[in-house]
C-alpha cells in the first residue's frame, strides 16, 4: 500500500507525527507542509526533525534512519591538514556573520546536486532564529579578516544540529566543524547532528546511528538548560595552530 507522508496542520504549535512514521523510500520523508516559523522549526529539531526542499517544492521535513551523528570528542583532522595548520594565521570565530556564511553555503557547489534548498525563505527564516539567539554560525578567518570558510545549525538544550558547511579555501569548512567540536565538547556538549552521510563527513569521524539511538540521544540533550544567545563572546578566537593539536 503507497504510503504519503503526513500534512501538517496550519498551526505552528501543532505537534509533528513521530519521526518514527517517516517513509523508507524516500528514506525519512515525514511530513509536507506548515511554515518555517520559529515555533515551529525548534519543535522540529528537537524532535529529530529538519526541513529539505527546493525552490517550487512544499515544505518537506525529513527524519533519516540511520542518522548521521559527530561525538564532539571524535572529529578527526588528517596529519596532512594538521602540518598546515602549523603554519596559518586562521582563526575561527562565532555568530559574527551568520547572514553572508548561509549564503556562501547556498551557492558552495555538491556533487550530485544542482542549485540549492536554501532559498529566500529558509535565509529569512533562520536568520529569525539566529535573531532569537537558536540558530549559530562559525566562520574562519584568515589574518586579514577574510572569510575563508564556515558553518550554521541549530542549538536547542545541549544539542547542536549541523544544516550545512562551505570552503572558499581548501580546509575552511573542516577546521570550522572542528573548532565547533571542540568548543561544543568543553561545554559539555557531545554531540553534533550531521542529518545525511557523504564520504567527506565519514572521512572526519562521523558516524551512523540508528534514529532510535539518536531520537533517545536528543531527548535528554534538548532538555538541558543552556540559554540561548549570541555565541561571539563565549565562542571567542580559536586559532588554528590550537586545532593542529587535535588527534589524527
Amino acid at each position: 500500500m503507497l504510503r504519503i507522508p503526513h500534512r501538517l496542520a496550519a498551526d505552528a504549535d501543532a505537534p509533528f507525527p513521530p519521526a518514527t512514521d517517516a517513509l523508507r523510500d524516500p528514506d525519512g520523508l515525514l511530513a509536507v507542509g506548515g511554515d518555517l516559523s520559529p515555533a515551529r522549526l525548534l519543535n522540529a529539531y528537537a524532535h529529530g526533525i529538519f526541513p529539505w526542499f527546493s525552490e517550487g517544492q512544499p515544505i518537506l521535513w525529513w527524519s533519516p534512519d540511520p542518522r548521521t551523528v559527530f561525538r564532539t570528542d571524535g572529529v578527526h583532522l588528517s596529519r596532512r591538514f594538521r602540518r598546515v595548520l602549523h603554519q596559518s594565521d586562521w582563526i575561527v570565530q562565532a555568530d559574527t556573520a551568520f547572514a553572508e556564511v548561509m549564503r556562501a553555503c547556498a551557492v558552495s557547489p555538491r556533487p550530485g546536486q544542482d542549485g540549492t534548498w536554501i532559498t529566500a525563505g529558509m535565509l529569512d527564516a533562520y536568520c529569525d532564529l539566529h535573531r532569537l539567539g537558536h540558530a549559530h554560525s562559525i566562520e574562519v578567518r584568515d589574518g586579514t579578516g577574510q572569510l575563508l570558510g564556515g558553518l550554521y545549525g541549530v542549538a536547542i538544550g545541549r544539542m547542536f544540529f549541523g544544516e550545512s558547511m562551505f570552503s572558499a579555501r581548501s580546509g575552511g569548512s573542516k577546521l570550522a566543524l572542528a573548532a565547533l567540536a571542540r568548543r561544543l565538547h568543553a561545554w559539555g556538549w557531545p554531540l553534533i547532528d550531521a542529518q545525511v552521510e557523504n564520504p567527506h563527513l565519514m572521512r572526519m569521524g562521523a558516524g551512523r546511528w540508528p534514529r532510535t539511538r539518536f531520537l533517545e540521544s536528543i531527548a535528554a540533550l534538548t532538555a538541558g538548560t543552556d540559554a540561548a544567545g549570541p555565541w561571539t563572546g563565549r565562542f571567542g578566537n580559536l586559532p588554528a595552530l590550537e586545532l593542529a593539536e587535535l588527534p589524527p
